[in-house]
């Protein structure tokens, strides 16, 4: 299945292979953090399938609103990934956790579940880097926003 999401994210976001390179990234990352922590089978499920969605908001979103800003790829993307979702028949059950965790993957206050606590840090590693952070902002997202074990080694090793 996550082929095929990824297949349709490539597909998605065609002539932009900075957006594919950063869902990758955070697929990468997602996965790696999920195996390390030992997440449950359905955890990982679900993580596995929303880590190459989790921005597919960003498209509609500088059309729409002129701006990439994660607000608005949380009100955009549950709609586009669903559709991807429905058309693959990934069960309704699974659809709307991935809806909810797209629709909050810029919230950091009240994260609930392994799977949203690991995509906003595989998301965060990978922002940290393409966003060129400084120190004492990695520092803070570290201390504030991190909470695995494997994220925090993984960003103390790649940063600190």
């Amino acid at each position: 299945m996550v082929g095929k999401i990824i297949t349709e994210m490539i597909n998605y976001f065609e002539s932009d292979p900075k957006r594919v390179n950063h869902f990758m990234k955070v697929y990468a990352f997602a996965k790696a953090i999920g195996m390390e922590e030992k997440i449950s089978e359905r955890e990982m499920e679900i993580l596995e399938m929303v880590a190459p969605l989790h921005d597919i908001g960003i498209k509609i979103s500088e059309k729409k609103y002129n701006s990439s800003a994660g607000k608005f790829q949380e009100i955009e993307g549950p709609q586009e990934a669903e559709k991807i979702l429905k058309k693959l028949g990934v069960e309704k059950e699974k659809i709307e956790r991935i809806k909810y965790l797209i629709a909050h993957h810029h919230t950091y206050n009240n994260i609930e579940g392994m799977d949203y606590q690991i995509l906003v840090e595989a998301d965060f590693i990978v922002n940290i880097y393409e966003d060129n952070e400084s120190v004492e902002a990695i520092k803070k997202i570290h201390k504030n926003i991190f909470k695995t074990k494997t994220g925090k080694k993984y960003i103390e090793d790649m940063f600190l």
